[in-house]
């Protein structure tokens, strides 16, 4: 179905590569782009993973190697520091801006990633609440002092919808639940709409796996990540400034690292944790995707 959508396609068009990490989304998007090339029309990839926005966070994010992309023009990869905060509203509004850039220019836009909201940002009509900077520090100091429990607890209780959909150990999900609850916007969802609208036409190819080949799958590629250099890309993001980056510093491998350079965690507590945390994350993604809809779905 995919491929012929691809050979039926004559017009600049938006695409979209989803799934779980692990399960060769990157692959699949050149692909996708030789096959649209192979058909008269150039495509360009837009990132949509958001650990992949962070200069130098490679081996812990699969980053594919430019001498891998088989000339095809990559968007959205290594445009922040680590010390920067990404932030999903300006992702949308960058991302789009390069989508409009190359269907402008008679090309297809592919948009490949499996950080659910940042997709789902661009793709379908998502409208987020301001920010108020004032507010979030307050937060955050609350954060820092009562912990992300107590946070979550008023946000149940203030917005039981909302709350649903927050991870109580996610504190800075909570504390921006409660910043936008605070500026009178009760169910913003933190999640992907009910009835999604579509941002324009495209079409959404998602990949999946059977569940004990992708753990298997996750697994080696967590031991493969210290096998190739974690720890050493780690420490030089640590100079960088890493530590106090609040995304990238969380960011699943990268926050082991860490603990294993302070002398917190061994290797092996590191890789164990690293790859439960991903295993996990995995599982959020299938459920997140499962509810695209028109969705052609290809299983590896």
């Amino acid at each position: 179905m995919l491929w012929n959508a691809a050979e039926a396609a004559d017009e600049p068009h938006l695409w979209a590569v989803v799934g779980a990490t692990g399960t060769g989304k990157s692959e699949l998007s050149l692909d996708l782009a030789e096959a649209l090339d192979g058909h008269g029309r150039a495509a360009e990839i837009v990132n949509a993973d958001a650990m992949q926005l962070y200069r130098g966070m490679d081996i812990g994010t699969a980053k594919l190697p430019v001498g891998e992309r088989r000339g095809i023009a990559h968007h959205l990869f290594d445009v922040l520091g680590v010390t920067q905060e990404a932030a999903v509203a300006a992702y949308q509004e960058q991302a789009r801006a390069a989508i409009d850039d190359i269907i402008s220019r008679g090309r297809h836009a592919i948009l490949v990633g499996g950080s659910g909201l940042y997709v789902s940002s661009v793709i379908y009509d998502f409208r987020f609440p301001p920010r108020d900077n004032e507010l979030r520090a307050e937060l955050e100091a609350r954060l820092e002092s009562e912990g992300a429990g107590a946070l979550y607890e008023e946000l149940r209780l203030k917005d039981p919808a909302t709350a649903e959909r927050v991870d109580p150990r996610n504190g800075r999900r909570v504390v921006r639940a409660l910043e936008v609850l605070a500026q009178g916007d009760a169910g913003h969802g933190a999640a992907l709409p009910e009835k999604p609208v579509p941002w324009r036409d495209m079409t959404i190819a998602g990949l999946r796996m059977e569940r004990e080949r992708l753990v298997e799958r996750l697994d080696r590629r967590v031991e493969l990540m210290w096998e190739q250099g974690m720890l050493a890309e780690t420490d030089a993001l640590r100079a960088e400034g890493l530590e106090e980056g609040k995304t990238a510093s969380r960011a699943i491998g990268y926050a082991q690292a860490l603990a294993q350079l302070k002398g917190e965690k061994t290797e092996a507590e590191a890789i164990a944790e690293t790859q439960a945390l991903t295993r996990r994350y995995a599982r959020r993604q299938v459920s997140w995707f499962k509810r695209y809809e028109n969705t052609l779905w290809l299983t590896r």
